[in-house]
C-alpha cells in the first residue's frame, strides 16, 4: 500500500501577506529571488510518510549545518548570518510579500546563495522535511497577540511546538526574541513545559543581552527606541520523555 502524504491542507492564517504594491524593481527582485531560491509546493511533492526531504538537498552543496527562521521580516538578520556563514545553509520562512521582497534584495546585493526561501506559512513545509533536519531555529519578534481571545493565533501553540521539537535535532538550539511582555511571557511558559527543551540562561544577561554574534533588526531597532527591553529566550533540544512536561 502506497504511503500517505503529508498533509497539505492549509491551516488557518492570521496578519497581513501584502503590504504596499511593490515598486517594478522590487517586484523584479522578487520573482528572480524566488524563482531561484524559493522552495516550491512541486519541491515537496515528491515526499511521503515514508520518505521526507532533507532540507541539505536544498542546496548545491550540503552545508554543515541547516537554520530556520521562522518570519524573517525583512531579511536582514538572516542575510546577515547567511554572509557571515557561507559554509552554512539557511531556510527563511515569510508569508509578507513585501518581506520576501526585501530578503531578495539583501541576496542579490551581498550575492548570497546559501538561503532558500519558503513564502507561505510554515506550517505547511515542516510535515515534509525529516526529523532532526534544523540545528537552529529562530523565532524573532514574532507577533505577540496580545488580547486574551487572539491568545489561539499565537505561534507556540503545543501542536506547533511538538512539530519544532521533531525537526529540532537532539543539541540544537532555539532562540526566541519578543519586546513584548505577553509574548515574552508565553513564549518562556511555553517552552518550559516541553520536556524537549532546556532554558539556557543562567543569569539575568543570558536573557536580557542578544546572542554575541546577533546582527540585529529593524524590530530590535525600533524597540530599542521606545525604551521596550527585549528578552532573548534560548533553549537546547534535549533528549527529554514526550510527556514528561513540567509545570510552570
Amino acid at each position: 500500500m502506497p504511503s500517505a502524504k503529508p498533509s497539505s491542507e492549509k491551516p488557518q492564517f492570521y496578519g497581513r501577506r501584502l503590504g504596499r504594491k511593490l515598486r517594478p524593481k522590487q517586484q523584479q527582485l522578487l520573482e528572480w529571488g524566488v524563482g531561484r531560491f524559493g522552495i516550491t509546493a512541486a519541491a515537496l511533492a515528491s515526499a511521503s510518510a515514508d520518505s521526507l526531504l532533507d532540507p541539505r538537498d536544498f542546496f548545491a552543496s550540503p552545508p554543515e549545518s541547516i537554520a530556520l527562521e521562522i518570519g524573517f521580516g525583512g531579511g536582514e538578520h538572516l542575510a546577515a548570518l547567511a554572509a557571515q556563514y557561507p559554509q552554512r545553509g539557511f531556510i527563511g520562512v515569510e508569508v509578507f510579500v513585501n518581506g520576501v521582497a526585501s530578503l531578495c534584495r539583501h541576496i542579490e546585493a551581498q550575492n548570497l546563495s546559501n538561503i532558500r526561501i519558503w513564502g507561505d506559512d510554515v506550517r505547511l513545509l515542516l510535515p515534509f522535511l525529516v526529523p532532526a533536519a534544523f540545528d537552529e531555529v529562530f523565532l524573532l519578534f514574532p507577533d505577540p497577540w496580545p488580547k486574551a481571545r487572539h491568545a489561539r493565533r499565537r505561534i507556540l501553540e503545543p501542536p506547533m511546538l511538538d512539530v519544532l521539537m521533531q525537526k529540532l535535532r537532539v543539541g540544537g538550539e532555539l532562540l526566541v526574541a519578543s519586546d513584548d511582555a505577553t509574548a515574552q511571557s508565553w513564549a518562556l511558559a511555553a517552552c518550559w513545559r516541553e520536556a524537549r527543551l532546556e532554558w539556557l540562561a543562567r543569569q539575568a544577561a543570558d536573557w536580557r543581552l542578544p546572542p554575541r554574534d546577533f546582527p540585529g533588526t529593524r524590530y530590535m531597532a525600533k524597540a530599542e527606541k521606545a525604551g521596550r527591553r527585549v528578552a532573548w529566550l534560548r533553549f537546547r533540544r534535549c533528549d527529554g520523555g514526550r510527556d514528561g512536561g513540567r509545570d510552570v
